[in-house]
């Protein structure tokens, strides 16, 4: 069986080299060659090696392995949609390798192997920020690529401590007790953007071009988010540093009026919620977290992708900058809007179902404090686009829209995605709850009555911190 991630390996190589409609069909085909190896992964361990006689299993696969990887593969081909017409080679190319090596992370069977395609994403994402081609971007590529090799080698020592201290590299459920376990557990929070060090997303992924966020925002925290699962299930300190990137996200999102930095601090709060729901540990807070990563990597690509094709008409990207944008863009600002109710978990969207298995889970461990700050956050996230959104609404015409879209450039690409993106965006609860977690969650008694009290709650907090 061939390793799904290395077919994105292989097809970054031939784009580097490659031109006109070859490109095209590798960028567009590779992605769907390896959607279809994913879901040829069987349970278990289905590929194994052997490296200067430590055993490496290269394929593992497990239903929550599959989803992630899944979407991952979901998400090369829409970046590779929306990017192969604009985006250079050599930005194509690390791209792809860094899908790769996301989709290699998802399914090691060893801590060696995850480890190789760990450091490996970490160097073609560096890269995408990079090629952003700014001054900005190159310092911004910088101080990305230092925070992330430092957390790989920390992800490094807790390995080595680990294997010196039990014989063995198999990923397997641990808990935070000795300084191996503590190493591995800060390695991955570093990709998670978890605290202190939550500032490197929103300081590196709007720095990068309007393609490369949309691959940024798909794979990096979200193979943290894979890996805790499967490393640290139940590790309660997990709850905490979730909750702190909940209002961190919220806090700085609402204070900001650059709309790609908006959407990377929304990127900590949504993290934030996957962590809380593993911190959590029960089977129902596992699904949450990974259907809420499943359908986060989505809406936020419906998000980024509407950003992008606004900042490409208008050339800004300020909030206040950009009024009267639903007149003459109104398909691209209906999907933003699509977008930012499914982040603000608004009924019968796919973040609503998500983020309500993550606080139910709370309650039904008994977890009330937990519960009603998850639910006044859920809350707070309505200002977040809301508080930002008035000049795309409003009819007061602000934002200078440059030359009319080519439709071989912009328009067909950005509508192949927009309908599925938006349909899963906004699909109904019962979607996500039967095609992706089969289980249904229970009702809490006098929920509504809770949610309108941490709602009062929050605005009333956030009424007091505000500037007169």
């Amino acid at each position: 069986m061939i390793p799904p991630g290395l077919i994105m390996m292989l097809a970054a190589i031939l784009i580097a080299f490659s031109r006109g409609h070859m490109r095209t069909l590798i960028v567009l085909a590779a992605p769907l060659l390896t959607l279809y190896a994913v879901l040829q992964v069987p349970d278990g361990v289905s590929l194994s090696a052997h490296y200067m006689n430590y055993p490496v299993e290269l394929i593992e696969g497990s239903p929550v392995r599959r989803l992630f990887a899944t979407v991952f593969s979901i998400m090369a081909f829409a970046g590779g949609l929306y990017a192969f017409k604009t985006a250079r080679n050599a930005e194509l190319a690390a791209a792809f390798a860094y899908a790769g090596g996301a989709i290699g992370v998802a399914f090691s069977g060893d801590l060696l192997t995850l480890f190789i395609f760990w450091e490996m994403m970490a160097i073609f994402s560096t890269l995408v920020i990079l090629m952003g081609g700014t001054e900005k971007s190159r310092a911004a590529g910088f101080r990305y690529g230092v925070i992330h090799f430092l957390g790989g080698v920390i992800l490094m020592v807790g390995i080595i401590g680990h294997y010196l201290g039990t014989g063995s590299l198999e990923i397997m459920a641990m808990k935070a007790t000795d300084f191996s376990s503590w190493m591995i557990l800060i390695g991955l929070l570093i990709n998670a953007a978890a605290p202190p060090l939550s500032s490197w997303l929103a300081d590196a992924y709007p720095e990068s071009s309007a393609t490369g966020m949309v691959f940024l925002s798909a794979y990096t925290t979200k193979t943290a988010v894979l890996t805790l699962i499967l490393l640290f299930p139940g590790e309660k300190i997990l709850v905490f540093v979730g909750l702190y990137m909940v209002f961190y996200g919220i806090m700085y999102a609402l204070l900001e009026n650059d709309a790609r930095r908006i959407l990377s601090y929304s990127i900590v709060n949504q993290v934030g919620f996957m962590v809380t729901g593993i911190g959590i540990g029960t089977e129902m807070a596992i699904n949450g977290a990974a259907a809420h990563a499943f359908a986060h990597i989505i809406y936020k690509a419906l998000l980024l992708m509407s950003a992008g094709v606004v900042l490409h008409r208008t050339g800004k990207s300020l909030c206040t900058d950009l009024g009267g944008l639903f007149r003459t863009m109104p398909i691209t600002a209906l999907c933003g809007i699509i977008g930012a109710l499914a982040i603000s978990g608004f009924p019968m969207t796919s973040g609503y179902t998500t983020k309500t298995m993550i606080s139910e889970a709370a309650a039904l461990e008994h977890l009330p404090v937990v519960w009603f700050l998850l639910a006044a956050a859920r809350r707070g996230c309505f200002f977040m686009p809301g508080s930002n959104s008035r000049g795309l609404c409003s009819s007061k015409k602000t934002a200078a829209c440059g030359p009319k879209m080519r439709p071989g450039i912009w328009r067909w690409r950005w509508g192949c995605f927009r309908p599925f993106a938006s349909a899963l965006a906004s699909g109904p609860s019962h979607f996500m709850r039967c095609c992706l977690m089969k289980r249904a969650f229970m009702p809490i008694k006098h929920q509504s009555w809770c949610f309108i009290c941490s709602s009062c709650c929050f605005r009333g907090w956030l009424s007091s911190c505000s500037c007169p």
